[in-house]
């Protein structure tokens, strides 16, 4: 039989309402995965992990590590395929650090919901059941980190959310061959600090100059339009990339790329920044986490994979 280990971590996919009318994690995998048709099962031997049940936003680099384990552990048991339920709110974070991380040719797909699982219209047991079969299937082997949702299969690189204006809730490049994103078996909890600042009218360098203190050895800077900000954030990319910190430029408009088309892209990038092309903020922070922790030339491991 095909032997699926599906990890549960938690998310909305897991969720019932209290009598407070709050949602929350209450249902185990296991209980997840009994309620899959049967006719899907059939041929199937499916495992189940509790490794956690926890809104996705209360999850750190740490339970990244934890999550990674997990796979790990089911592939070096037989595992021809490995499903992990998450919440949506990270999910994008979780699956780029696995797809950096994980050097297996043992599909792993990531599923949730983004509707509770006691709510009339909940989409976790479709999703559930789509992920299961998926990562059943012989061909997905080798492909790296996928994300199944509403009905789509999606790179882990380039995932985030825009809600619920698409089937899956997320945006993506749809999953195709694609060179492996591995960097090697480093530490999220133990990788550098990174933080996300903002760019806005009249920002200033406080920001940056704040997460430096606190021991940030990377900035990913969430710039306006296509990769710009104004002259006082350049003048404190120049003054922390000469101290040997890493500065990453992405952008907060959701859709757009970014490069140094424009003066104030450009002078960022005068002053050290690296440009992300295609990575949203949060996912640009994985990334660069990733290549401090392997000790990886930052420019050209954007250059290769953001």
């Amino acid at each position: 039989m095909t032997r699926i280990v599906v990890i549960a971590t938690g998310g909305t996919i897991s969720t019932d309402t209290g009598a407070d009318g709050v949602r929350r994690p209450q249902r185990s995998g296991a209980d997840l995965a009994a309620g899959l048709d049967p006719q899907l099962t059939a041929g199937l031997a499916i495992d189940t992990v509790e490794l956690a049940a926890a809104d996705s936003s209360q999850l750190t680099p740490a339970d990244w590590d934890r999550i990674r384990a997990a796979v790990l552990a089911a592939d070096d048991t037989g595992a021809d395929g490995i499903v992990i339920t998450h919440g949506t709110d990270s999910l994008e974070e979780t699956a780029l650090w696995l797809d950096l991380t994980l050097d297996t040719a043992t599909p792993v797909v990531l599923t949730g919901a983004q509707y509770a699982a006691d709510d009339p219209e909940s989409d976790g047991p479709a999703n559930l059941a789509d992920a299961v079969g998926l990562a059943a299937e012989p061909d997905v082997r080798g492909r790296g980190v996928l994300v199944c949702l509403g009905g789509e299969v999606l790179a882990a690189p380039g995932l985030h959310k825009v809600g619920p204006v698409a089937p899956s809730g997320f945006a993506g490049a749809l999953a195709a061959d694609r060179p492996r994103l591995y960097v090697g078996p480093v530490s999220a909890a133990g990788a550098p600090r990174v933080d996300i600042v903002a760019a806005y009218p009249g920002a200033d360098g406080a920001a940056m100059d704040g997460c430096v203190a606190a021991g940030a050895r990377g900035i990913v800077l969430a710039a306006m339009g296509a990769g710009n900000a104004g002259s006082p954030v350049a003048e404190a990319v120049r003054r922390h990339c000469a101290d040997g910190v890493a500065v990453a430029v992405s952008t907060r408009v959701p859709f757009a790329g970014v490069g140094a088309d424009y003066a104030p892209g450009a002078a960022l990038v005068d002053a050290g920044a690296v440009m992300v092309p295609r990575l949203r903020p949060p996912q640009a922070r994985v990334l660069l986490m990733a290549a401090l922790a392997a000790g990886l030339p930052v420019g050209q491991t954007v250059t290769d994979w953001g």
